[in-house]
């Protein structure tokens, strides 16, 4: 049996190991807000500790409840590094909602792994440290480094998780990043949209219902603030030539899965008004009116230009003043780039089929590490009921994801 060949046979051989492992992680309650994965990190480092001997392994305490971990293997020799990254927060565990399992619990019932983190992202984790450990086994076969970093924040942007990270470990500046973040076995992803999350106020003068002429009414001023927000969807982006047939090459995979109309999506943007709030009172006119929204940017635009393009449609609104709350650039590898190249060859090995390789819609910490230049794709487990009752995993694409790891992580290393 080859080296290669040993390394897929220990991948297999810890699917039983793997459910254990995201069953104990899902165990240990993580939610943010309120913000404290010290636990979890603990746990984490309990697995890694039995599993992986052979790892150098550290676990960092910041303010604010954030525990991240850091996990480090050499091979026999000098070489590249891998960086296999993943998060320990996740969604509220929402009791209250119709859970009809043990939200704690991590029950396996037909094949899915269920419980709060179960997808987003536990297993995806669980998944990462059976391709490490496998890894482990045979470090005397490959050169360089392989590190896996838990970054105990990333619900809420990250700045003490992989933001904190990358600005001091450099273990975590890797040749290639990989993150078992939701998505499908199906679909690879190489880039994702940037954002703006946005606040407008608007001020008028309250009087009576009966008596408009006397007052100035800050909803209707907010409605036109908003109807000039919703018109950046009017705006053509130009999308790079590489990413565009990319997202052409996706569609018949990706809009299976996510939906019709994701192709253009990834290539537009997009405005969703989250938030409205205005008056007391059906007879009385409001003196000040809010909304929060969310403004997604594709590949092709910054986000100082969107900001330009706020400025220009908002400015000269009477009683409008607005602010940027959140902001991340859009970001992307090379879908030709080698690591997006190896994890699609591994994960075509693995399920038999190649993936579909596409842009994200979502944000994950994929943002992070790209922002330093540091190649990274997203390639993990379909999300069921995330954020929500009944969250659960196939323990399938847990498999699936941890064979592509080891395999593409091997290969990389030039095993």
């Amino acid at each position: 049996m080859s080296n290669r060949d040993r390394l897929r046979s220990s991948v297999v051989e810890r699917r039983p190991w793997m459910v254990e492992a995201a069953r104990r992680l899902i165990a240990v309650p993580s939610p943010n807000p309120p913000l404290d994965t010290s636990a979890v990190a603990a746990e984490a480092a309990r697995l890694l500790r039995e599993a992986v001997p052979a790892a150098s392994l550290e676990v960092i305490a910041l303010a604010e409840g954030v525990t991240n971990l850091v996990a480090l293997l050499r091979g026999r020799a000098a070489g590249r590094r891998v960086v296999l990254s993943g998060h320990l927060d996740t969604y509220p565990v929402l009791e209250d909602l119709p859970w009809s399992v043990d939200p704690l619990g991590g029950e396996l019932r037909d094949g899915r792994l269920y419980g709060r983190g179960a997808c987003d992202m536990k297993g995806g984790i669980a998944a990462s440290m059976a391709a490490f450990a496998a890894l482990a086994e045979l470090r005397e076969t490959w050169a360089g480094e392989v590190v896996l970093a838990l970054a105990g924040d990333e619900e809420s942007m990250g700045t003490l998780g992989t933001r904190w990270l990358l600005d001091n470990r450099p273990e975590l500046r890797g040749d290639a990043i990989l993150i078992a973040d939701v998505g499908s076995p199906e679909v690879l992803r190489f880039g994702e949209k940037g954002f703006l999350w946005f606040e407008v106020e608007a001020a008028g003068k309250a009087a009576h219902g009966a008596h408009v002429h006397l007052g100035v009414n800050a909803a209707e001023r907010l409605v036109s603030a908003l109807s000039a927000i919703t018109g950046l969807r009017d705006i053509a982006v130009p999308t790079p030539p590489a990413i565009a047939e990319a997202i052409a090459r996706a569609a018949p995979i990706s809009e299976r899965l996510a939906g019709a109309g994701e192709s253009q999506v990834l290539r537009a943007i997009t405005v969703n008004i989250g938030m409205m709030e205005a008056g007391i009172s059906p007879n009385l006119v409001p003196a000040s009116a809010r909304a929060r929204g969310d403004i997604r940017l594709p590949v092709g635009i910054s986000c100082a230009e969107a900001e330009r393009l706020l400025h220009q449609a908002l400015d000269a609104l009477p009683g409008i003043a607005w602010r940027v709350l959140r902001r991340s650039e859009p970001s992307h590898t090379d879908p030709g780039h080698e690591v997006v190249r190896r994890v699609a060859q591994a994960a075509a090995e693995v399920r038999g089929t190649a993936p579909a390789v596409n842009m994200r819609v979502g944000g994950s910490d994929a943002r992070l590490f790209r922002a330093e230049g540091l190649p990274t794709v997203v390639y993990g487990p379909t999300p069921f009921g995330m954020g929500g009752a009944d969250e659960y995993v196939l323990v399938d694409d847990l498999a699936v994801v941890a064979e592509t790891y080891a395999l593409a992580v091997w290969d990389l290393l030039g095993a």
